[in-house]
This record gives C-alpha cells, structure tokens and sequence, in this order.
C-alpha cells in the first residue's frame, strides 16, 4: 500500500514539514508538502492525494477551514488534524466536521505510522467495496443470479442456450447451490416469461396434499372439498412449472407427472374430465436420479422424460470467487432490511469467508452474513461477528514462481487460497490439486510438472475425485498436452 500512497501535508512550520516528509518518505510514502492551507487546497484540486494531514493553526487558511473545502473538494481523501496540546478541545470539534483522527504536537513517530497506516487501510477498504458495489450492481443488471467463476460462466451459458427451448430441463446441485433460481432464469429467458412461473416443493408436502395440489380437486372429491380448486399445473398453463425435490415423488403422483408430459392432460381429483394445458416443466434435485432409477425408486420412463437436458449448479466451494460478491450482495440486502448502514468487510472477516468450505453452500453463506449484519457494532463487519466455525484457524497456501534472474520467488495474486487447520488429509491434497490444476489453465501435464508427479497421477486422482462426486464433469477440464 505504503509505494502507491500519496500524502499531503500542510503545516506552517517549515521545521514540521520536513519532519514529517523524513519520516514519511523513510515509510515509503509519496510526501507532498504546502506551507498553507490555500497552497494545500489547490494540491487537492489537482487529484491522486490519499490523505492530508494539516495543521490546526496556520495564517490564511486555517486548519478546520481547510478540512471544510477539502471535504467539497475531495471528498474521498480523509484529514488528519495537527495540533498543539493546548487546542484538542479544537481538534476534536474537527473531528465533528468530518477529521478521521488528530495528533498531538509533538508528534510521536509510532502513533504517526500507526494514525496513517489505519486512515490509509480504512480509505483502501472503503475503495474496495465501492468497487465491489459497482461490480456487483453490473451484475444484479444482466438477473437475479450472481457469479463470475468459470463453474458459474459455464453453468449459466448452457442455461441461456436451453432456456429458449421447450426441452424439460432437470436441475442437479448440492441443497443450498440457487437450483430455484437457475429455473427462474429459465423461465425468465424462455418465450415464457410473460406467463407464470409456479413452483412446488415435492418433499414438503406429504402424497395425498401433493396430488391435490398439483392437479387439483372437484367438490366433494374428499372430506373437506367443499369447492372446486385449480392445481399448480391449471395456473402453471402457458409458463412454467418447476418441481422442487422431484426425487421425492412417491409412486402413484410419478406416472400421473409422466402422463402430463407424454399427452398434456391430467384429471382434477375426483373428476372424470380431462384438461389440457401448455406447460413446460423444469425439476430439481440434489439427489442421483439415475442411482434411484437403479434401486427402482424412481420410474426409469419419467426420468428419461424430465432428464432432457441436465443443468448442475456448482457447490460454493467450487466457485470461490464468487464469495466475495456474493456476500457484499447479501450485505446489501440484510443492511437495507435491518436498518443498517455498513460499508463492507473487513480483510480478515472476508478472508475467513473465503477460506471456508461452505457445506451449506450460497445458502449458509446468506446465513452467515445476515446474523454479522444483526451483530455488526462498527462501519464495517468483522471477523468477530462471524460464527466460530467459519473463524477456525486456518493455513495459506502460496503458489510462487521463480524470476526469470534467479531471484526471490514472488506470488501472484490468483496464487494465495487457504486451508482451515483441522482439514482431513485428503480433502487438502484435493484442493492443492484443483488449485494447481485451476492454475495450469487444466493442462495434465503442467500440473504434475509443479506437483512434482507423474501426469499418469493426476489423472488417476481427477477420476477418483470425479467418482467421488457422483461422476460429474470437473470444472476445471484438463487437456492432453
């Protein structure tokens, strides 16, 4: 930070300033120096200052009168406040005006360095988030999903190619992966989008309540019906209907779904009268559909109907770039709903979200970030409003590379991730792996050439990760090189 930090100074004293440009430059700080308030001013005015410290007392232009113009000026740049013991009470209604700090003449050295250094780290993480903001506003305009990963791009280009289709699509992904929200971006993309989407939870609605609301009843049909009511599919007629949970259809509601596919009708309960409808079905789960076709769970015909295309979404641990987005998204959102006026995270609070492996995927993380925001006490949300868990210790790993003269290993910025102390063995040696496969750009042979293995062992162990994961392709596509 310190190379890229450009200070200015205002003080009458010539004596101060060039203390103060020695001891700052020795820091490496850029130092710029004004013997008034009015020379200070129009430094500002030309740009790339980060922070000005001004003296309290000075002839023309005086200290607080400096910080009100600067503050119209250059509102980004925050003011330190110089000033002799005799005028605190001053400086601390500077501090009212919009000072972030002051210091007391004589100046110390190590309260200096420590003063600039935090106004200097508070303005780079308030640039960060407001980076962040605009980021993910950019992303908020292109719909309601948020990813810039690769398993993410990649996931969302095959959604934009099949939503314009009428294919039933079935939607794969651990609990808590947006599978409900990858269906509403296909409805909303698909010819459609001007008709309803309806969804349904399957497993949350026990077999003789899930018929009835999907197909709906006559009068009369069961204790109770003391009416006619329209299914999910009647209202679902000319948009989308998406069944969340399919895997847990029973046995009598699945050939009754697999009907509606092959003819376009069904029955209302307790009704003889057949009715067509127009409705494209998207599904969801986070369960082996085809393992469950094999234990004769789940009709073999029916899955091959709702099995057209099949669209997985990513776990959050796949797709890790995509934290820091996200949770400055859902700090958005829990700030606005609570009241609360927070500017982001700090490095170690957005640290430990990131080197967390979020079993509970987008979801936990939504979690996570509401109960900071509810415990936040400071502008920012820190690592101590966190859970314990997402907190645990943990180690980074740094890939680095070699310079061309032989010198120092230097790492890139793609090359740091983290381990949380207590991983198992195996589940470190995976991540190295993917890191360094991620890094390779999926190049085999690279990759065992910085592992220090045999390319035959790379491969063995991406089949064995992919096995272990239910035989799903890898994000991360190695090539033959």
């Amino acid at each position: 930070m310190t190379d890229q930090s450009m200070l200015l100074v205002a003080d009458d004293d010539p004596a101060v300033r060039q203390s103060l440009e020695r001891t700052l430059t020795r820091e490496g700080y850029g130092v710029v120096l004004a013997p008034d308030g009015q020379a200070a001013l129009d430094r500002l005015r030309q740009g790339g200052v980060d922070l000005l410290l001004s003296d309290l007392k000075m002839p023309g232009l005086t200290g607080l009168e400096l910080l009100k113009e600067a503050k119209a000026v250059a509102p980004d740049v925050d003011v330190i406040i110089l000033t002799a013991f005799g005028t605190v009470e001053e400086a601390v209604r500077a501090m009212k005006d919009g000072a972030i700090d002051f210091l007391t003449k004589p100046l110390q050295r190590a309260q200096l360095l420590r003063v600039v250094r935090q106004a200097l780290e508070r303005r780079s993480l308030i640039q960060q988030n407001r980076a962040l903001q605009r980021r993910l506003d950019d992303l908020l305009g292109q719909g309601n999903l948020i990813g810039v990963s690769p398993p993410w791009k990649q996931m969302m280009t095959l959604v934009q190619q099949v939503a314009d289709s009428s294919a039933t699509v079935l939607i794969q992904g651990e609990s808590g992966t947006g599978k409900e929200g990858v269906a509403r971006a296909i409805h909303d993309g698909s010819p459609r989008r001007s008709g309803p989407f309806v969804a349904v939870n399957c497993a949350a609605l026990p077999e003789t309540l899930l018929e009835s609301e999907l197909f709906g009843y006559e009068k009369g049909a069961f204790t109770g019906a003391a009416g006619r009511k329209e299914g999910r599919f009647e209202l679902a007629d000319g948009g989308t209907l998406f069944l969340d949970e399919v895997a847990d259809l029973s046995p009598v509601t699945q050939p009754k779904i697999l009907r509606v596919l092959q003819e376009g009708e069904f029955e209302r309960v307790g009704g003889t009268r057949s009715i067509r409808v127009d409705v494209r079905i998207v599904t969801a789960t986070n369960q082996d559909l085809s393992q469950l076709v094999r234990d004769k769970r789940f009709r073999e015909d029916l899955y091959y109907r709702l099995n057209v295309i099949t669209v997985t979404t990513p776990p959050l641990r796949d797709r890790r770039e995509d934290i820091r987005v996200l949770a400055q998204h859902f700090l958005r959102l829990y700030a606005a709903k609570n009241n609360r006026v927070l500017e982001g995270f700090s490095d170690e609070a957005m640290g430990c979200l990131e080197a967390y492996r979020w079993p509970g995927n987008v979801r936990e993380l939504e979690n996570v970030v509401e109960r900071a925001v509810v415990l936040a006490r400071a502008g920012v949300i820190e690592a101590t409003n966190l859970p314990p868990n997402v907190t645990e210790r943990s180690v980074t790993f740094t890939r680095t590379e070699s310079s061309s003269g032989g010198g120092a290993a230097n790492a890139a910025p793609d090359g740091v991730f983290t381990i949380r102390v207590g991983t198992p063995l195996a589940e470190i040696e995976e991540r190295v792996l993917e890191e360094t496969l991620r890094f390779a750009k999926g190049n085999r042979t690279v990759t065992a050439k910085l592992l220090g293995i045999d390319p035959k062992t790379v491969f063995r162990k991406l089949k064995q990760i992919e096995a272990e994961e239910g035989g799903g392709e890898s994000s991360d596509k190695p090539s033959e090189s």
